[in-house]
This record gives C-alpha cells, sequence and structure tokens, in this order.
C-alpha cells in the first residue's frame, strides 16, 4: 500500500494506466477538459508496475486500470469517475483537490 500512497501523496490528480488501454486515455482525456493535468503512470512501462497493479487490485480497482485518485484518495475506476461527472460532483472534487481553480459549468 505505501506504494502507491507514496505516488499519489501530493499530487491533486492519479491515473494508474497501461499504454494500450483506451478507457485510461478515455479518463485522462475526460479530466484533462477541465483544466487539470494528471499526473498519469503506465503500469507497463514501470520496473515496478506489476507490484503497483496488485496493490490497486487489492484496493478495489478491478480491473486494475484505470485506476484514479483526486486529492490523494481512491475514487475508483471509470464508471465511478462517470458517476461523479453524471452527479455534477467532478469538478467540484477536483477544485477541492487544487486541480483546477474555476470551472463554469456554461
Amino acid at each position: 500500500m505505501d506504494i502507491v500512497k507514496d505516488l499519489v501523496q501530493e499530487r491533486p490528480v492519479v491515473i494508474f494506466s497501461k499504454t494500450n488501454c483506451p478507457v485510461s486515455h478515455s479518463m485522462i482525456q475526460l479530466i484533462s477538459g477541465f483544466g487539470a493535468n494528471p499526473t498519469v503512470y503506465e503500469l507497463d512501462q514501470l520496473p515496478n508496475g506489476r507490484d503497483i497493479e496488485r496493490v490497486i487490485q487489492m484496493m478495489g480497482c478491478k480491473p486494475s486500470v484505470p485506476c484514479i485518485f483526486i486529492g490523494g484518495n481512491f475514487v475508483g475506476g471509470p464508471n465511478d469517475v462517470l458517476s461523479l461527472q453524471v452527479q455534477g460532483r467532478l469538478a467540484q472534487m477536483l477544485m477541492d483537490a487544487g486541480a483546477i481553480w474555476l470551472w463554469n459549468r456554461n
């Protein structure tokens, strides 16, 4: 758990991804569309990527990618992020985490 905790602390948005995952790419685009600049860790390109993948699966992210953290907190996978977006809560979470400063719904 510490390996993931160290990677997500003090970063507003962290996405664990794999380079060939289109859903991960969609989540990166969604969050970037708010003006946020997520830190993205491509697990298939990290020497300890398999270890990280095991940890995030133990945390409940299945499939393992994309796995999203906002404000150091585990949000979940794409369904969780999309639910926040539909509920109108994603932008506020990004603001609270310091990932974006202002959001205009218009």
